[in-house]
């Protein structure tokens, strides 16, 4: 196996991976006094950030011209309002993974209070760096991908994963 060529976090093999934590910002905040739609989506990507650390691909896989992730697809369900200085835990399930691509769902709580806020279900795509073209995760990413995917196999599907946006007919 090809190692990275910079240092690399211990891998957390919790599952689901639970370790994004963040505090609702004053600018996040709309005219209804709870977090803005917008944000929600920045906090779960900052969330992506801290899973693509686990695997090898976070800043230093781009900073070092290796690679980069592009999101292909992202669907966010809003459960539950959160305010100016909630606290929020971000938890991250894999759902599925091949060669290229990660599925994988994040789920936003209020650290407090322990409800469900929102998640946000993403589809990832590793992207070489020169081509900026699709391209198989590097050996030290694939096998973290493996490991993580391997763990979350276990847990339950979330009902909220894999839903179609519509107006059900009565």
């Amino acid at each position: 196996m090809k190692l990275a060529p910079y240092p690399m976090i211990e891998l957390d093999p919790g599952a689901p991976l639970d370790r994004h934590r963040a505090t609702v910002k004053p600018d996040w905040i709309d005219w209804n006094g709870h977090m803005n739609v917008g944000y929600y989506v920045v906090a779960f990507d900052q969330a992506t950030d801290t899973l693509c650390q686990q695997f090898g691909c976070g800043f230093e896989y781009t900073r070092d011209k290796i690679g980069m992730t592009f999101v292909l697809e992202a669907h966010v369900t809003y459960d539950r309002e959160v305010k100016e200085g909630d606290a929020l835990r971000v938890t991250t399930q894999i759902l599925d993974h091949d060669a290229k691509r990660l599925h994988f769902i994040h789920a936003m709580y209020h650290a407090g209070e322990g409800y469900l806020a929102a998640t946000n279900e993403l589809m990832l795509m590793n992207i070489d760096y020169a081509s900026r073209r699709s391209a198989p995760w590097p050996d030290f990413a694939r096998e973290r991908i493996e490991r993580m995917a391997a763990a979350h196999a276990a847990l339950p599907k979330p009902k909220q994963a894999g839903r179609l946006i519509g107006i059900k007919k009565k």
